[in-house]
């Protein structure tokens, strides 16, 4: 069998990547199950340990990955005509979607009453160890040293760092241009090794939701059964109401496209649970939805650490509703607008990593509600960041397909014509580039024989 035939087949026979992430997502459901319902110590260990590697692969190159993909962004920008105002339109599209999203929580928080009949009292919550305030905010974004906030994995220091040194590399010009050659090759070779963590992820996700399910079972969801489908609902209403809408009469264009290219980013976002972990693949998606690669390499990573509806706007608002019925304090008209604006103003809190935690008492400590709120809901928090992390990465691609679109960049017929997974055509590239390089060594053996 011929090289080229070989390929041929095994594109043939190849599972898309959004059938692999199913998958994954059955078995893990099934072995989390049995798991749970055989006490099997030896498996949730197991699928803990694979969860956990998978996270944690995603996590090791977070920091460098959010420095230089926010450095070569901005430094992109150059490129790009009109880059100011493509800039100002972005983030003031990211105000008006976060507004909407913690408009939605709000009106569905009020409307189901999360709180009541739970069951929980205030002696259920615990302070946690480390709490959000608008003075911890804004101090904490300037680091004291330029180590620490990597190993650390402080993800908002690091961003502060990299726009100072795009913004100098600006300023300086032709004499910054090594620099930024060697921070475009390290950038390429981040996203490079992530392509290879990516194609894990079905079994990362099989670890993941296996752990979640072995561990908290059934009846924590049912303890919180309310919060957790006012969560859900309110992602699902941004995700398919919200965005859908937004495409339509905003960008005027197809919103089942948009899907169709962004599904693999979303899919993997709920499974890691990891805005930054997925950006590679959110810009990806994004590029292939027709948005100029110079605005995308710039909106993404910005939205992938400031732009978060489902852990910065929705959650909060539920969240916080939620803890003033738990310890019966009352919220007026002043409180739920101060929460609409902790959403807008303190989203770059979360910066893109797992979990919401620090949003949460951000917004907790400025409604002066107790920060043991806090502790009621880190037991249920996984199981709501995988959605919520989803609406993130939706919100971080539909932005720059919306700017584009009406400032007349976006790639109509590329956005029309999206269809595969960006991840399966990586692959099938990578196999081409092999299979193309084969036939010329068998077709020297012959020559050589003849010699």
């Amino acid at each position: 069998m011929s090289v080229s035939t070989n390929t041929q087949l095994k594109r043939s026979v190849r599972v898309p990547f959004w059938a692999q992430i199913l998958i994954g997502l059955a078995l893990g459901v099934l072995l989390g199950w049995l798991a749970r319902g055989q006490d099997l110590t030896w498996l949730v260990t197991t699928l803990e340990k694979v969860g956990g590697t998978f996270v944690g692969l995603l996590k090791l190159a977070v920091a460098p990955l959010v420095f230089f993909a926010i450095l070569v962004s901005i430094t992109n920008l150059r490129k790009v005509n009109n880059a100011a105002r493509l800039a100002s339109r972005t983030l003031l599209w990211f105000m008006i979607t976060s507004l909407i999203a913690v408009a939605i929580g709000l009106v569905i928080g009020l409307v189901t009453n999360p709180g009541a009949g739970t069951g929980l009292t205030p002696a259920d919550g615990a302070e946690p160890e480390h709490t959000g305030s608008w003075i911890d905010f804004l101090t904490g974004i300037v680091p004291t040293d330029v180590i620490t906030p990597f190993t650390e994995l402080n993800v908002l220091q690091i961003v502060f760092m990299a726009a100072v040194a795009g913004i100098a590399a600006l300023q300086l010009g032709e004499k910054a241009q090594p620099i930024l050659t060697l921070s475009e090759s390290v950038l390429e070779l981040l996203q490079k090794a992530l392509w290879w963590v990516i194609r894990l992820a079905p079994i990362g996700t099989a670890g993941l939701i296996g752990n979640a399910i072995a561990t908290y079972g059934w009846d924590l969801i049912g303890k919180y059964a309310t919060f957790t489908a006012d969560i859900y609902v309110g992602c699902l209403l941004v995700l398919f109401g919200v965005y859908p809408t937004l495409l339509a009469t905003v960008a005027k264009v197809n919103p089942v496209q948009f899907f169709k290219g962004a599904w693999p980013a979303i899919q993997l976002a709920f499974v890691s649970r990891s805005s930054v972990g997925t950006m590679p693949l959110t810009q990806k998606v994004t590029e292939r939805l027709g948005v100029p690669k110079e605005y995308a390499s710039f909106a993404v990573p910005f939205g992938a650490t400031t732009k978060m509806d489902g852990c910065a706007a929705i959650y909060p608002a539920i969240a916080a509703i939620f803890v003033a019925q738990i310890f019966d304090v009352p919220l007026g008209v002043g409180d739920y607008l101060l929460i609409a604006f902790v959403s807008v103003v303190g989203s770059a809190a979360t910066a893109g990593l797992t979990g919401a935690t620090v949003m949460l008492t951000l917004t907790l400590s400025t409604l002066g509600l107790p920060m043991e709120g806090v502790g009621l809901l880190l037991a249920i928090d996984p199981i709501l960041d995988m959605i919520r992390t989803a609406t993130n990465v939706a919100g971080q691609a539909l932005v720059p397909v919306v700017v584009s679109a009406r400032e007349g960049l976006l790639d109509r017929k590329a956005y029309d014509s999206v269809h595969a997974s960006p991840v399966d055509e990586t692959s099938e590239s990578d196999e081409t580039s092999e299979s193309d390089e084969t036939p010329e060594v068998e077709d020297a053996r012959p020559v050589a024989a003849a010699v």
